[in-house]
């Protein structure tokens, strides 16, 4: 499988390359470590959900969900600190395993990292398969955090260095397919281990998430290191013979003599994360920050999250809160698909800006609906308002699947200089576990407190995260990795000052020595 050359760099200089079947391959087994992430994301919501697992390690809310259901208001029912920490600790223990893994990428390379991930994974994969109580419970989740933070410091990183920019966002937004198909897997899994009697189905949930991360661990023995992390480390005869390998051509000359002044440049950096702070690298950082903070207030991880448990806040019966999970999971795939076809196309702008009428109005339409006709006591929605949840539910999870979603992964992992790319990564990676334990730590406590209000909240930082894209956010697309500065920073109309002004400093050095 093979494509044309293209003409990518600045001046004169061409970078040809071919879709190789090398790229391809690579991509698609790191891309495999989304599927941990969307595993993850997916199960913990449909395992809360079960009576039997509710039973052994959360009494309090089992008593209220079953035992005493005309306690406590519908949107109460879950609220309980412990439940929430069940799920949010994760991403805790991802915030601070990303600092180490942004250490062990740049020196021991994206490959390395991606290993590590799949191993700390399985391990708390067993710890939560086999968990006897909460304590055993909480510790798998941490370690599985610890790998998740692992994976998403190096995946992206990896996906943006290894594919030819005019298909690098195609190539990368396969991280968030897999984070798709892992919540669709986990989804399935959960409607299915549900049916069996005896309650141990939960079990059967939790440890199949070791399937995924598998996966990752034989992906990161076979694929090869980036060009950019070998030269990087000092490996430059074999980063030049990987760069050949996966452009598919013998004339790799330009792209390797500007990947090695890139390193160049990043070897006089001994301290990435003060250098991230100097006043040229603040837009990628501002950019990268903000981005993180608004995928997760979109609320598509209270959704995902807790969509079972949201749907039995909604009067839906076990099985068919559980089935609409699924449904909404579907189209959480097939949406990621249209980005993978329209990214490189639109653009990014083109979709974040489309996704943020389509959230908005979807959000608004919910919250109307819930406010209407679901009160405190309330046993069902009809079945007509049911469907229209449900409905305006895949509406808003399918805007976000073609944009927020792989974006805010896309756009960090392309705009930093070598230099700072693996600490603005993490950075970008630390911002969004905080959020998500954020969210996942407060959304069953804010649905308790501001009830159908909650999605207007969302719909309000909607409208904010859309405002930021318009003014702030330049377009990246067909964009060289190694070029941002040139052909996006300086062209953009307020940005552009922090990358001259940091270019007539350096002109004035060099004059007065």
């Amino acid at each position: 499988m093979a494509g044309g050359g293209f003409a990518s760099a600045s001046g004169d200089v061409n970078f040809e390359a071919k879709i190789t079947y090398t790229v391809i391959i690579s991509c698609i087994m790191a891309a495999t470590g989304g599927l941990m992430f969307g595993y993850d994301i997916g199960i913990s919501g449909g395992v809360t959900s079960m009576a039997a697992f509710l039973k052994e390690f959360f009494p309090e809310v089992y008593r209220k969900t079953v035992e005493e259901k005309e306690v406590d208001s519908n949107y109460c029912k879950y609220d309980n600190e412990k439940l929430q920490l069940f799920t949010s600790c994760l991403y805790l223990a991802g915030l601070t395993a990303t600092f180490l893994a942004s250490h062990i990428t740049r020196k021991q390379g994206r490959r390395a990292t991606m290993l590590i991930a799949g191993f700390i994974f399985i391990a708390g994969v067993a710890f939560n398969a086999a968990a006897q109580n909460l304590t055993m419970l909480i510790i798998g989740r941490l370690l599985l955090g610890c790998g998740v933070g692992f994976a998403n410091q190096a995946v992206p990183v990896f996906l943006s260095e290894i594919a030819p920019s005019r298909i690098r966002g195609a190539l990368n937004i396969l991280f968030q397919l897999n984070i798709t198909l892992g919540i669709l897997f986990a989804n399935l899994v959960n409607y299915a281990t549900n049916k069996i009697k005896g309650g141990w189905g939960w079990r059967l949930s939790l440890g199949l998430g070791g399937l995924p991360a598998l996966l990752l661990t034989l992906g990161a023995f076979l694929v090869v290191d980036t060009p950019n992390s070998l030269i990087e480390r000092g490996h430059l005869e074999e980063g030049k013979a990987v760069l050949r390998k996966i452009r598919g051509i013998d004339n790799i000359e330009p792209e390797f003599l500007e990947l090695v002044d890139a390193c160049t440049v990043a070897k006089e950096v001994k301290h990435p994360f003060r250098n991230i702070l100097k006043r040229r690298n603040r837009p990628q950082l501002l950019i990268s920050i903000a981005l993180q903070v608004f995928q997760q207030f979109t609320g598509i991880n209270a959704i995902m999250f807790y969509a079972p448990v949201l749907f039995n806040t909604l009067g839906f019966k076990n099985d068919a809160s559980l089935y609409s999970a699924v449904i909404t999971g579907a189209v959480n795939v097939i949406s990621t698909v249209v980005s993978i076809y329209s990214v490189d196309r639109l653009g990014r702008r083109m979709l974040l800006l489309e996704a943020g009428v389509q959230m908005f109005l979807s959000q608004f339409v919910i919250a109307v609906i819930i406010g209407m006709k679901v009160r405190d006591h309330d046993e069902d929605l009809s079945k007509g308002f049911a469907v229209l949840v449900v409905v305006m539910v895949c509406i808003f999870v399918s805007a976000f699947a073609w944009s927020w979603g792989p974006l805010s992964w896309l756009i960090p992992s392309e705009i930093f200089p070598l230099e700072t790319r693996s600490a603005g990564q993490s950075i970008a990676v630390c911002v969004n576990l905080l959020c998500t334990f954020v969210i996942a730590q407060a959304f069953l406590s804010m649905l308790c407190l501001f009830k159908f209000g909650i999605f207007l909240f969302f719909s309000g930082c909607v409208l904010i995260m859309s405002t930021f894209v318009l003014f702030l956010l330049p377009e990246t697309k067909n964009v060289p990795i190694e070029e941002m500065t040139e052909k996006v920073w300086k062209q953009h109309w307020l940005w552009k000052r922090f990358a001259e002004d940091d270019c007539v400093k350096e002109e004035k050095v060099v004059t007065d020595n």
